[in-house]
């Protein structure tokens, strides 16, 4: 699935030669960070497959993570170290997953035949912007994606882009293929989801999408394959998302979760889902062991390039989303010895809401 995705999203020329880096978008001011010295890396990108330790560090770490969590579950305090009976079925739930040969990839794969059709049209020099729109016309999710992205794009102008051909020619080419590839990731939440898909799989969705667009950007200039560091932020919450699923079939839609020794294992079961889905797919290992280091929250452990690309970005999405809903203070404690590329990722986060 992988090899399918990489070949009809970047085209042929993606055998031949690597994405040329491109220079970030211009985004928001950003924090002040400690100044760093260009690294050989940024000043002339090569694959570095060496490992190094985390960008962030493990307080900082801690610290959101624990704001994050009692956002999400809405608990003001982390409700005890004991489960209660509803957790602990989720978690069994979880196991049972995790010990099966579907190992989760068919609750969350959203792959309609429409999808490979126009990202196949999409590897064309000259593909037809009508029959494109004709193609893209008859997904209403579709629909509503192409027409949401065009107007993000066009709005400064003060216009409206009302149909789809209009802004299949606004979107261009690559943004159709990035857009079309969300797409078919992005899970589907309709009016009969329980309580915990309806509030948090928007959330997890949104964080996971702005991560990507960030990730991608930053990926060149760090000597990492573009496409890998889009996908692996794409997949970091596709296990959690999975499992929203078990909580509201145990709660009945009841918010009776959200304690601090729940998440603890949740985020350790769901990140063990997210890799295993990814291994099923077929995605790289450089994929695979960004997603399961995630986990690794040792004080000076190793981690890859990717790995560390994927924390830094999950940790300031997080961050940002936090200080946007004014549960947190963008502080400078909040970047103190983060790597000096942290403020232009910061805002890159900013930069891709809502994009």
């Amino acid at each position: 699935m992988y090899r399918w995705l990489r070949l009809l999203i970047s085209g042929p020329a993606a055998a031949r030669a690597p994405e040329p880096a491109s220079s970030p978008e211009p985004g928001p001011a950003a924090p002040a960070v400690p100044a760093a010295a260009p690294s050989p890396a940024a000043a002339a990108p090569s694959a570095d497959t060496r490992p190094a330790r985390a960008p962030v560090p493990f307080e900082l770490l801690d610290l959101v993570g624990t704001a994050w969590n009692a956002w999400l579950f809405e608990r003001a305090d982390e409700g005890g170290l004991e489960l209660n009976a509803h957790e602990a079925q989720v978690l069994e739930t979880l196991a049972a997953i995790l010990s099966s040969q579907q190992s989760g990839a068919a609750l969350v794969r959203r792959m309609p035949g429409l999808i490979p059709q126009l990202l196949q049209s999409l590897r064309s020099e000259t593909f037809s912007g009508s029959a494109l729109s004709r193609t893209i016309s008859s997904d209403v999710v579709l629909v509503a994606a192409v027409i949401r992205l065009a107007n993000s794009c066009y709005q400064t102008t003060g216009a409206s882009v009302t149909s789809v051909e209009q802004a299949v020619i606004l979107i261009g080419q690559e943004g159709l293929r990035q857009l079309i590839t969300t797409v078919a990731f992005r899970p589907i939440i309709d009016v009969h989801s329980g309580y915990y898909v309806r509030r948090l799989a928007p959330i997890l969705w949104e964080h996971s999408e702005r991560c990507a667009i960030a990730a991608r950007k930053m990926a060149p200039a760090l000597g990492i394959e573009p496409f890998d560091a889009f996908l692996a932020a794409l997949l970091q919450n596709v296990g959690l998302t999975v499992a929203l699923r078990s909580m509201d079939q145990v709660t009945k839609g009841e918010p009776q979760l959200g304690s601090g020794v729940f998440w603890a294992q949740l985020a350790r079961d769901t990140r063990r889902l997210s890799v295993s889905i990814a291994r099923e797919w077929n995605f790289p290992e450089s994929v695979v062991r960004a997603l399961d280091e995630q986990g690794g929250m040792r004080k000076g452990a190793q981690m890859s390039p990717l790995g560390r690309l994927l924390m830094l970005v999950d940790y300031l999405g997080k961050l940002r989303v936090l200080v946007e809903q004014g549960v947190l203070e963008d502080g400078d404690g909040l970047f103190a010895g983060l790597p000096g590329d942290a403020g232009e990722c910061y805002a890159l986060l900013e930069g891709t809401r809502n994009a």
